[in-house]
């Protein structure tokens, strides 16, 4: 794609799409993802910010047509989950915003063209063959809305900030440790909100025993997911 952005699928219909930003724009170099299901209701995970909207928009149509999106989710309210939000909105008609019912109230209904479809914690939202239930972690890693959605048929979690990795080169899917590098980008930039439950929704999301990571900046990983998680559980601190 132009630019560096791909498209790879990194489960089973469940496409990564990747921006790539150099050291010479972001200190370090980084990446900016979003997510793709191929469903009969498909449904796209992140945004990217406003900017990043040709380059995204033409790795879908590399897969599906965007008009054919129906979900736009996001973990929060925030330019890179859904800065573009309203650029789809516009171009895919039948699309609503799929967002935490805190996010639905306090943001999204005010800035979207079209209403939020709000997800509870625990809710399932069913597209075709995937399946996608929501998870709230209010303040983890940061914003009162926010939350992670899983995909119950490939046992994929949308893990938003957790486990950010710096750096603009990385494959599409490892299994290698992200968590030493995930820990590198969190102590310095300090960008957990500290909540008091952090170890309480970690958990909550290790139950989900995932098999794939969906990180939004970096690779994605495959492995012992709930492992993982408890993992940098274990690096927090109240």
């Amino acid at each position: 794609m132009h630019d560096g952005t791909r498209i790879d699928e990194i489960a089973n219909g469940i496409y990564r799409i990747s921006t790539p930003v150099p050291p010479s724009t972001i200190p370090g170099g980084f990446t900016f993802n979003q997510f793709l299901i191929k469903d009969d209701d498909p449904l796209l995970y992140h945004t990217g910010p406003r900017k990043m909207f040709p380059l995204i928009s033409a790795a879908i149509e590399s897969v599906l047509p965007v008009r054919s999106l129906r979900y736009i989710g996001f973990s929060h309210f925030e330019a890179d989950e859904c800065g573009s939000l309203n650029d789809f909105l516009e171009a895919a008609p039948g699309a609503e915003p799929l967002c935490s019912r805190i996010a639905k109230m306090v943001s999204v209904d005010d800035v979207a063209l079209r209403p939020a479809r709000a997800l509870g914690d625990g809710e399932e939202l069913v597209l075709g063959v995937h399946t996608v239930r929501w998870i709230d972690t209010p303040h983890l890693p940061h914003a009162w809305e926010c939350g992670h959605l899983f995909e119950t048929t490939t046992r994929t979690l949308f893990c938003g900030d957790l486990f950010t990795q710096g750096g603009h080169q990385h494959d599409p899917l490892t299994s290698d440790d992200i968590l030493d590098s995930s820990e590198e980008m969190r102590t310095n930039l300090d960008y957990f909100s500290h909540t008091r439950n952090a170890h309480a929704l970690m958990e909550e999301l290790a139950k989900t025993s995932p098999r794939v990571l969906a990180c939004m900046h970096g690779a994605a990983w495959q492995g012992d997911g709930a492992e993982l998680l408890r993992l940098l559980a274990g690096r927090l601190t109240n």
